[in-house]
């Protein structure tokens, strides 16, 4: 019997945020937006939050979850 391996692809990855970057913690492709809902590829992936661990698609986005008005 073949092995298959596994894809990411299509896959909505588990994520640790850091300072300076994030680390997997389940293979995916993709987050969802905190606020927006969006999905969001990892190559593109440019904003979060280190308190709260949470992406967010752009940068008006991210500010607005931090002053509380999303």
């Amino acid at each position: 019997m073949a092995a298959m391996l596994m894809s990411s692809r299509d896959r909505l990855a588990r994520l640790h945020y850091g300072p300076n970057g994030f680390r997997a913690l389940s293979p995916g492709d993709h987050v969802i937006c905190a606020v927006s809902g969006e999905r969001i590829p990892l190559d593109r992936l440019r904003y979060w939050s280190v308190t709260r661990q949470e992406a967010y698609a752009s940068a008006e986005l991210s500010t607005r979850r931090a002053l509380g008005q999303a």
